[in-house]
C-alpha cells in the first residue's frame, strides 16, 4: 500500500508554546492517516461485499449494523474518556479498526462479518467513525484558546479530507491494478480492505506518542455520577437537542454515503473502480477548501448562520445528481455539491466544543457524534435494496437532500440566538 501522501502541516496560533504545538502536530497527523485508511476503504467497501456474494438488503443490513456497532462502542468510550484517558480511548479505537480490517479481510461469512462490523470500527461512508473525533476535538479545544478553535477545525477538516481524497484515489488505482493484473475482484478489493487494517496499526502507535496535556486535570474530571449522565452536567438539555438534530441530518446523509455513490456510478456508468477512485478524491479535495472557507464565514456572519446557509444549496444540489443525463454532468453536479457541502462541519463541531464546559467537552462531542452516527446506520438499511433496484436507484439522493433541507431549517429556529463565547458582546 503506498502512503498517504504529504501530510497537510497542522496551522497553529502564536499562544502556543513549543509541547501544545507537538500534540496539535500529532492530532493532525492521526487525523490524516485515518481519513486516508477511511477513504481507502470506501471506495471499495461495497463492491467487495456485492463480489463475496451478499445482496442489495444483506449489504444494507451489515453496513447499517456497521454504523451502529460504531454508535455503541464510541458511545461508551467518549463519555469516560475524561475520567479512563483520552489517549487511551484512541489506542483503544485504533485497536478496533485493526479488528475490523482483519476480519473483512479474512473471511466472507455473513455472521462473521456482522459480528466484526458491530464491534470494530470500519468507515463504509468514507467519514469519521468510532471515538477518534470526538476526543480529539476535545483534546484540541483544551489546547487552543476560543478564538483560534473554529480556524483550527477548519484545517482539521481540510487535512481530513485531503487524506480522504489520496485515500479514494489510491483505494481507486490499487483496486484497479491489481484487475488489470489477473486478479479476481473480490481478491483486489480485499487487497485494499487489509491495507485498511495496517492503517489502525500505525494509527495506535502515533497516538502513543501524544503528551499528558490533551488530558483532562483531575481536578475538572466529575465524580462516578457524571458517568450515570452521560459525562454530561450543566449542558445535558442543549445537547440533547443537538444531538437529535444532527442525528436527523446524520439519518439524512446516510441516503448517500462515499460507499453508495461508488456503487451507484458503477452501475449508471459502468465507471471502474480506478475513476471512481477520482471522482471521490475530486470530491473530497473540494469539499476540504469548502472547510476551510467556514471559518472565514464564521467570524462574520457566525457560526449557526453560516452552517445553515451554505448546506442548504448543497442539499438542493445531492438532490439533482441522479437526474443528470451524462456521466460528466453527473460528476459536475456532485463537485458543485462537494464544493460548498462542508462548511457545516467545523462550524458545527465548533459550535458544539464552544457552549459546554471544558470538561464536558468529550462527552458532547460523543454524545452529538453517536446520534449522528445512529442516524446514518439506519439509512443504509432502506437505501440498500433502493440502489439494488434500478427503478428505484435515484431515490435516496432525492430522499437525502429533502430531509437535510427539513433538518437545516429546524436547527436555525431552534439556536439561531444561542451564541458561542466568542460571539458573545463584551461584557
Amino acid at each position: 500500500m503506498t502512503g498517504p501522501g504529504p501530510v497537510v502541516a497542522a496551522p497553529t496560533r502564536p499562544g502556543l508554546d513549543a509541547a501544545a504545538r507537538r500534540d496539535v502536530g500529532l492530532l493532525f497527523a492521526t487525523r490524516v492517516l485515518r481519513m486516508f485508511g477511511y477513504g481507502f476503504l470506501a471506495v471499495v467497501l461495497v463492491l467487495y461485499l456485492t463480489a463475496i456474494g451478499l445482496s442489495g438488503a444483506e449489504t444494507g443490513l451489515l453496513l447499517g449494523l456497521t454504523l451502529l456497532g460504531d454508535a455503541g462502542v464510541s458511545l461508551w468510550l467518549t463519555t469516560h474518556a475524561d475520567r479512563f484517558g483520552r489517549r487511551r480511548v484512541l489506542v483503544a479505537g485504533a485497536a478496533l479498526m485493526l479488528l475490523a480490517g482483519v476480519a473483512f479481510t479474512a473471511t466472507s461469512l455473513l455472521p462473521v462479518l456482522l459480528v466484526a462490523a458491530t464491534l470494530g470500527v470500519i468507515s463504509p461512508s468514507g467519514n469519521e467513525v468510532g471515538p477518534f473525533l470526538a476526543v480529539e476535538q476535545a483534546s484540541l479545544s483544551q489546547l487552543i484558546p476560543d478564538r483560534g478553535r473554529t480556524q483550527l477545525f477548519a484545517w482539521y477538516q481540510l487535512a481530513g479530507s485531503f487524506a480522504t481524497a489520496a485515500g479514494t484515489l489510491t483505494g481507486g488505482a490499487i483496486a484497479q491494478a491489481a484487475i488489470s493484473g489477473g486478479a479476481q475482484p473480490a481478491d483486489a478489493y480485499r487487497l485494499v480492505i487489509f491495507g485498511y487494517a495496517l492503517v489502525g496499526i500505525a494509527l495506535g502507535a502515533l497516538f502513543l506518542l501524544v503528551s499528558p496535556r490533551v488530558e483532562v486535570p483531575a481536578a475538572s474530571v466529575r465524580d462516578q455520577t457524571v458517568a450515570s449522565r452521560l459525562g454530561l452536567h450543566r449542558s445535558r438539555g442543549v445537547v440533547m437537542r443537538l444531538s437529535m438534530l444532527f442525528a436527523l441530518d446524520a439519518f439524512a446523509g446516510g441516503f448517500a454515503i462515499q460507499s453508495f455513490i461508488a456503487f451507484w456510478f458503477h452501475q449508471r456508468f459502468a465507471v471502474d473502480p480506478g475513476a471512481l477512485g477520482a471522482v471521490l478524491a475530486g470530491a473530497n479535495i473540494l469539499a476540504g477548501f469548502s472547510a476551510l472557507a467556514a471559518g472565514r464565514l464564521a467570524a462574520r456572519f457566525g457560526l449557526i448562520n453560516t452552517m445553515v446557509f451554505t448546506h442548504l444549496p448543497s442539499n438542493v444540489l445531492l438532490a439533482l445528481v441522479p437526474f443528470m443525463p451524462t456521466l460528466p454532468l453527473a460528476v459536475l453536479c456532485l463537485f458543485a455539491r462537494f464544493a460548498i457541502s462542508q462548511m457545516d462541519v467545523p462550524t458545527r463541531q465548533s459550535y458544539t466544543m464552544a457552549i459546554v464546559a471544558p470538561d464536558e467537552r468529550s462527552a458532547a462531542a460523543g454524545v452529538t457524534g453517536i446520534a449522528r452516527s445512529l442516524g446514518v446506520a439506519a439509512a443504509p438499511l432502506i437505501a440498500g435494496p433502493l440502489f439494488a433496484t434500478a427503478a428505484l436507484a435515484s431515490a435516496p439522493f432525492v430522499i437525502s437532500g429533502g430531509l437535510k433541507v427539513v433538518y437545516d431549517l429546524l436547527l436555525y429556529r431552534s439556536f439561531r440566538r444561542l451564541r458561542p463565547p466568542e460571539e458573545q458582546p463584551p461584557a
